[in-house]
């Protein structure tokens, strides 16, 4: 049997004139992710993408599972290829799905017949398909609507291909398609999300760690580095960009009011976290911000973290969103065990007792003037490392 992946794209199928482009995108995407398991062939048509491994060695176990962390894949399916006869799609169907059907008591057949050439229309195949079947398995019985095992024969240009339910895939769209954003990632459950779900919409992410050794310990940083490995088995590859902090944060409490060392701080991040993003021609911003979930997520704090940003928007895809919700997405994408690791990093070692959660921007910004921003910026700047992820 030639089993092969078919690939269902979900809301690119919307796309205008430049549909092409993303599913040029798309192909590239997947030809990376699948490339170290093998040689395949992957071609489009009608909205399908097909994944044709190209010699026995090909995993097809691993390629199922990374072929759902692509985005821009609404659904998939491990199929096998037959010829377009009808006896041959009865025969693929009762070998290729024998386990399911031996395990299963009832089934319904749906087909789709893309290519109208053939001489039975849907309706038709369902019903020979699903006679055969009910012949070849004697325990099963039908029920059309709450099956245990659905069977679907479709009948496309290429040939014929039978498979089971489909499979989610991760959604959104392709990355590359979004441009590029520059994403303020700590060791917390909030920002890998945050960070996924930008790449979920096309965007090539750029992730931005601020790290303040001696106050954070090394495992710190390790652990934001196995959140990305995490998140870009969905993006694909990255480059941290790991910023020192740690004198910044000295001087913000040598010389600001404590109440406000968290806004300011914050201010800091997001002017150092722009440099970076010009230097690697982003167009965004982007956080881990949660309205109201910390002292420094209250409208008037944003706000004052937002009048530091002078070239590009900011962009927080969790902002209305409950801490439930974004645990349950950290969950699904396997960051969240590894963000309650107990590593502090630098937003958690100088927060002040009592942060001040409606902050003034006249004020801060009279705070601010006490430090050498320009010394400061140019010195955090020098001191970047790149870590490839």
């Amino acid at each position: 049997m030639k089993e092969i992946i078919l690939v269902k794209v979900g809301e690119l199928a919307l796309k205008g004139l430049n549909k092409h482009t993303f599913e040029d995108i798309l192909v590239r995407n997947l030809h990376r992710t699948l490339k170290p398991l093998g040689d395949c062939r992957i071609q489009t048509a009608q909205s399908t993408i097909y994944i044709f491994p190209q010699d026995d060695s090909f995993d097809m176990d691993l390629a199922a599972e990374r072929v759902g962390k692509v985005f821009g894949i609404a659904r998939f399916s491990r199929a096998c290829e037959t010829k377009k006869e009808l006896a041959a799609i009865c025969e693929t169907a009762a070998e290729y799905l024998a386990p399911q059907l031996e395990s299963c008591g009832s089934f319904k057949v749906e087909a789709k017949r893309a290519d109208k050439t053939f001489p039975l229309n849907s309706p038709a195949i369902c019903s020979e398909l699903g006679g055969f079947l009910l012949d070849r398995f004697p325990h099963l019985h039908v029920d059309v609507h709450e099956p245990e095992l659905t069977v679907i024969a479709e009948i496309r240009d290429f040939g014929a291909y039978v498979h089971g339910e489909a499979l989610p895939g991760a959604g959104g769209i392709p990355v590359g398609t979004g441009g590029k954003a520059g994403v303020l990632i700590s060791g917390g459950i909030d920002s890998p999300v945050a960070t996924w779900m930008v790449a979920k919409r096309g965007v090539d992410v750029y992730p931005i760690h601020f790290a303040s050794p001696p106050y954070t310990s090394e495992r710190a940083e390790q652990k934001v580095i196995e959140l990305l490995k995490k998140v870009s088995l969905y993006s694909g590859g990255m480059t941290l960009h790991i910023v020192p902090f740690a004198e910044i944060q000295e001087q913000i409490v040598k010389n600001c009011p404590e109440e406000l060392f968290t806004v300011i701080m914050r201010r800091y991040m997001m002017k150092l976290a722009e440099k970076v993003a010009q230097q690697c021609g982003c167009l965004a911003l982007a956080t881990g911000e949660s309205l109201g979930q910390v002292a420094s997520q209250t409208l008037q704090a944003i706000g004052c973290t937002d009048a530091a940003v002078t070239t590009m928007p900011v962009l927080r895809p969790l902002i209305g969103m409950d801490k439930e919700e974004i645990v349950r997405i950290a969950r699904r994408i396997d960051t969240f065990e590894t963000s309650i690791e107990p590593y502090e990093d630098c937003c958690t070692v100088f927060t002040p007792k009592h942060p001040r959660t409606h902050p003034i921007l006249k004020y801060v910004l009279e705070a601010e003037q006490k430090l050498d921003e320009a010394g400061l910026t140019e010195r955090a700047l020098a001191g970047i490392r790149w870590v490839k992820i």
